[in-house]
């Protein structure tokens, strides 16, 4: 029995009249997100970054040549305000893994590309990235791992899109 088993346990003797159904859900949830980022936060700390840090890079270098995006893209790929992004961009420029470069294709604004030492630094963690969440799923088979990922991905579609809770 996991920990929100017998916290819904509990609530169940005492108010027996609530259904703690969707408790159950967002408690194991929390709890596995608690999990999967400790366990995701030892590749970017062995390299000196946090996971915000890592975000930018992997979000830059997904992004293909030329490694650049606008501060404005960067913040709609990381869900992130303007603020939150500029301080991400002004760490990472600092450790020179990032650059504000004049935008091609608006003179007016820039991008921010990655550095040849950030794209060598993120061509090296994301290998390791990928093994170690491959390393926090092992506890679920192939058809396990399918069938949470395509729930997972109907319910945060159905949030997303307005018609499946509030968001």
């Amino acid at each position: 029995m996991d920990h929100v088993a017998r916290v819904l346990e509990q609530w169940r003797a005492e108010r027996p009249d609530l259904d703690v159904t969707p408790m159950g859900v967002i408690g194991r949830i929390k709890r596995l997100h608690d999990h999967l980022a400790r366990g995701l936060d030892r590749v970017y700390v062995e390299h000196d970054l946090n996971a915000a840090s890592f975000d930018v890079l992997a979000t830059l270098r997904r992004s293909g040549p030329p490694y650049a995006l606008s501060p404005s893209s960067l913040m709609d790929w990381t869900m992130v305000t303007s603020g939150t992004m500029t301080n991400r961009i002004d760490r990472l420029e600092q450790i020179r893994l990032v650059e504000r470069r004049r935008n091609p294709e608006d003179g007016r604004g820039t991008v921010v590309a990655l550095t040849d030492a950030g794209f060598s630094l993120i061509e090296r963690i994301v290998d390791e990235h990928v093994t170690n969440q491959h390393q926090l799923v092992r506890a679920l088979s192939g058809d396990e791992l399918a069938a949470l990922d395509g729930l997972l991905g109907t319910w945060l579609c159905r949030i997303e899109t307005g018609n499946g809770g509030s968001g």
